[in-house]
């Protein structure tokens, strides 16, 4: 019966998906703030079907901030994407460039100000990320990147990307780290979406101004200590 609910769920929050974007194309074109407002709008939709159809509550900690800031978060699955910029006024993603060509979701990524960069050698990768998102500073918003560059199950360890580390420098602005447990509910693969509480937490963030190096190890110990935290409540059962 879960597999059926799981099954009839993502049927419809992807329908929901192409709805929404057909609703919302000509007044997103007029205006960013409602291509904002849709994906917010269906952000509300996926966790509201989640919780009634799936039995699965999403639970956001912490404080997502408002203000020009680094969000640099673990990334489980779909679903920690989706209560991260639900949680936040103006999200913009460092996103694959392939997702450019994914129907609805491509469109409106680049129309919020998402970054798309290209997989390939990693000082050219860094060069690229670095031109794009400094064309995108005069747009406001919370920039979204996730330090390990994929998605990542839940107690796997794998290491964290220096471009992270690159921007931060950059951009001068603090950086939110933010812990998941999302994974365990829904995985980065197949159909079964398991009842429970997920979780995404805020964690305090990082001044501006430390060394690259000092900096990525403050982000990676934040993250994976809250993160391993997370996933021993959701064994427990959320206890």
């Amino acid at each position: 019966m879960q597999y059926l609910r799981s099954l009839i769920f993502n049927i419809a929050i992807y329908a929901m998906m192409a709805i929404y974007a057909v609703l919302f194309f000509i007044p997103a074109l007029i205006s960013r703030d409602w291509a904002f407002k849709a994906c917010h709008a269906w952000c509300v939709f996926v966790r509201w079907m989640l919780r009634w159809l799936v039995g699965l509550e999403t639970e956001v900690r912490g404080t997502p901030p408002d203000g020009e800031v680094v969000i640099a978060a673990k990334h489980q699955s779909f679903l920690d994407i989706i209560m991260i910029y639900n949680s936040v006024p103006r999200g913009k993603f460092i996103m694959k460039r392939e997702l450019m060509y994914a129907p609805f979701l491509g469109q409106y990524g680049l129309r919020i100000g998402c970054v798309p960069v290209d997989r390939g050698k990693r000082g050219a990768a860094i060069e690229k990320m670095k031109r794009d998102v400094e064309k995108g500073r005069a747009e406001p918003g919370q920039l979204i990147i996730y330090p390990q560059g994929t998605r990542v199950a839940p107690g796997v360890k794998r290491p964290y990307k220096v471009g992270t580390g690159v921007l931060y420098e950059q951009l001068g602005q603090p950086c939110v780290p933010v812990a998941a447990n999302v994974g365990y509910f829904w995985p980065k693969r197949g159909v079964l979406r398991k009842p429970g509480k997920a979780v995404v937490e805020f964690l305090d963030p990082i001044p501006p101004g430390l060394p690259v190096k000092e900096f990525m190890a403050t982000l990676e110990e934040a993250v994976e200590q809250k993160s391993d935290a997370l996933l021993d409540e959701a064994k427990r059962g959320g206890v």
